[in-house]
Parts: structure tokens; C-alpha cells; sequence
């Protein structure tokens, strides 16, 4: 495929403002995180389970695609890895030593009795290499996304750079008509079926090193955009079967938000329920997948004046977005604000962060390879 597919960029801008939006939600959410109001809000969780399923691995799919296109246009496995390497590993570690601190630092305070401020923190605990009060520190936080990515395009480098160019299409081939028609809806999700009934009780590390079957859950996705890229006859599979893929998606989330109602918060379900409700997750994130994909490729593969200008902020965005949340939060407990007002103001105040950080950062030189751009 030679040609630009704005269809997948607006998905890739689309995906990373529910990510915002979602971790927005985390701070009304019973489920736990850095800050919390008080109280928090049980019927929240059912909005937060419409993309919880679903929000990440579609951003492993845009990032195997968009993978996929920059390897083609490097040429090679070596400027392949070094552009991938400049582009995540650089902001991460920023992101580590800079942007990340103010995150454990206030759920130390706020859930552990942490006194120190933050200064002292970042001096004189943050860099410990070890445990405080069970947070390991220094910490990635939702950066372990970055982490993840820059692994799998070293995976896919390699399978680029030792498979000979013969084998590669034979596999590309092979998995493109493994994929072909309703297969795209059925196979992968077979495959996460699997992944759940081999690790039932795996529960997302984002620790790289002992996460294997997430590693294997996110693959899947990853995949499958890198071949959407160098196998475009699949978004013919997927204009087949996004319309039923998307009714399976909504009638997967009824069920889902169902038990969410009955037994919200803390309040155990049957034990009858949660082989169920597990199922019916994974269902509705792999049909959704599908069905946000053959929308991307239907209706918005066309450009748009701020596609550009999007599509670059998306990554500046997200390094800072949720320290701003977690700040933002922390404030807005202390004065004690009601959830409405909340939710409006760290919607504002997340936006206008995001804006501020990512302009900055673009229009000085040195800063633009710490926020994830390229340099001019």
C-alpha cells in the first residue's frame, strides 16, 4: 500500500482522546487509582466498561499499521529500530525522570500518609529503585504503553531483518487468507479465547517482564495492523463484517453493563457471572475493533485541515495527560468539589494542559525529541 489511509489516522487521534477521557474517568471510578473522589460513583463504571474492553489493543492496531508504513518507508531493519528507538525510547525516559514523579508522589500522600513534599520526593525518594510503602519507584506509570510498543517493533524488526523476503510473504499471504471474509471478526477473537482459558487468573503487571499473556493478548492487534498495512486487501474483510461486528459489540456491552448494575462497586457478583462477563468483554472489544476499523476505512478515510496537526499532538498528549489528571484531581479533592463540577473542570484543565504542553514543546527545538516529535 502506497498511499496515506486517513482513515486509520483519525482512528489513531480518536483513540488516544478516549485514553484521555478515560483516565478522566478513573478518578470517579470505584476501581482503584492514584486519587480518588470521595465518594466515589458506581454507575460510572458502566460508561468506562463501554471502551474498557476495547482502547488498547486498538492502539497496538493503529501502532502495528502505523509500524508498518514507517518500516516501508525507512527501507530497512537498522533505520527502522533507531527511528522507533528515538521516537519512544527518549520520551519515556523524560517522561520517567520528568512528567511521571507527581503521580506517585500524591498517592503516596493520599493513600499511604506520604509527608514529604515534593521536592524531597523526587530527590531523595523517587530514584530509590525499590519499594516504598509497595510502589515501585521510579515508575513508568501509563508510559508501560511505550514500553510495550517499542518491544513489539523490535519483535516485528526482526521477523523483517532474519526471515528472508520469500518467507515473509508466504506468512503475510498465509494470514491474510487465515483472515479472509468473517474469519477477520472470528479468528482473532478465537485466539483471545484461547489466551483467557489458558491464564484465567492473569491479571494485567504492565511490568514487561512477567505480563507474558497480556504481551500475547496485545500482539494479536498488533499484528493485524501491521498486516491491514502490507495486506490492504483485509479492510475488504473487515467492510464485510464491522455492521455485524459492531451489533455483537453492543449486545456483548449490554450484558456487561447488566451485571455492572446489579452488582456495582465492591459488591461480589454470583460466581456463576464471571466466566460470563469475561467472555462477553472479550467480545466486545475484539467486534468493536472491527467495526471502529471498517468505520475508519468507510467514512473517514479523507483529510481534514487538523488532521495534521492532530496526528502529531496525539503522542505530546498523551506523555502528559494523566499526571495533569492526577494533579488536577488531588486539587480538586482537597477543596472538596462535587463530581459534576469535577468532571468539568479536569476535562478543561486536562485539554488545556495537553495544548500548552505539546505547543511549547514543538516550537523549541531541543524539547521537540523529549515530547515525542521529530526534530525539525
Amino acid at each position: 500500500m502506497t498511499t496515506r489511509h486517513l482513515g486509520m489516522d483519525w482512528l489513531r487521534i480518536g483513540a488516544f482522546g478516549l485514553l484521555i477521557l478515560y483516565h478522566i474517568g478513573m478518578y470517579f471510578v470505584p476501581w482503584g487509582w492514584h486519587v480518588k473522589i470521595d465518594p466515589v460513583i458506581d454507575w460510572v463504571a458502566i460508561p468506562m466498561r463501554a471502551t474498557n474492553s476495547w482502547r488498547l489493543p486498538l492502539l497496538f492496531l493503529v501502532s502495528g499499521y502505523a509500524s508498518a508504513a514507517l518500516f516501508a518507508k525507512l527501507g530497512g531493519g537498522g533505520a527502522f529500530v533507531r527511528s522507533r528507538s528515538a521516537r519512544l525510547l527518549i520520551p519515556l525516559a523524560f517522561g520517567i525522570v520528568v512528567v511521571i514523579p507527581p503521580q506517585p508522589w500524591i498517592e503516596l500522600m493520599v493513600q499511604h500518609g506520604y509527608r514529604g513534599g515534593f521536592v524531597h520526593f523526587w530527590t531523595q525518594d523517587y530514584f530509590r529503585f525499590g519499594a516504598l510503602d509497595g510502589i515501585i519507584l521510579p515508575t513508568w506509570q501509563h508510559l508501560w504503553f511505550v514500553v510495550y510498543l517499542w518491544v513489539y517493533t523490535l519483535l516485528a524488526a526482526g521477523v523483517m531483518v532474519w526471515f528472508p523476503e520469500t518467507l515473509r510473504a508466504r506468512l503475510a499471504d498465509g494470514a491474510a487468507r487465515l483472515l479472509k471474509g468473517w474469519r477477520m471478526l472470528t479468528v482473532p477473537l478465537a485466539g483471545w479465547l484461547l489466551i483467557y482459558a489458558l491464564f484465567p487468573e492473569h491479571d494485567e503487571t504492565h511490568a514487561l517482564v512477567d505480563d507474558g499473556p497480556s504481551h500475547l493478548h496485545y500482539l494479536i492487534p498488533f499484528a493485524i495492523g501491521w498486516l491491514l498495512r502490507v495486506r490492504p486487501e483485509l479492510f475488504a474483510a473487515v467492510a464485510r463484517c464491522w455492521r455485524a461486528g459492531l451489533a455483537i459489540a453492543i449486545a456483548a456491552f449490554a450484558f456487561v453493563s447488566w451485571v455492572e448494575w446489579n452488582w456495582p462497586g465492591k459488591i461480589p457478583a454470583p460466581d456463576w457471572v464471571g466466566i460470563p462477563f469475561d467472555v462477553a468483554r472479550l467480545v466486545q472489544g475484539w467486534a468493536m475493533i472491527v467495526a471502529l476499523v471498517g468505520i475508519a476505512d468507510r467514512f473517514w478515510n479523507r483529510e481534514h485541515r487538523w488532521r495534521t496537526t492532530l496526528a502529531e499532538a496525539v503522542f505530546p498528549f498523551y506523555i502528559v495527560h494523566q499526571t495533569i489528571i492526577v494533579v488536577a484531581g488531588w486539587l480538586l479533592l482537597r477543596a472538596e468539589v462535587t463530581a459534576l463540577p469535577s468532571f468539568l473542570t479536569l476535562v478543561s484543565v486536562t485539554v488545556a494542559g495537553c495544548w500548552l504542553f505539546y505547543a511549547i514543546g514543538r516550537s523549541i527545538g531541543w524539547l521537540r525529541p523529549l515530547i515525542g516529535l521529530q526534530r525539525r
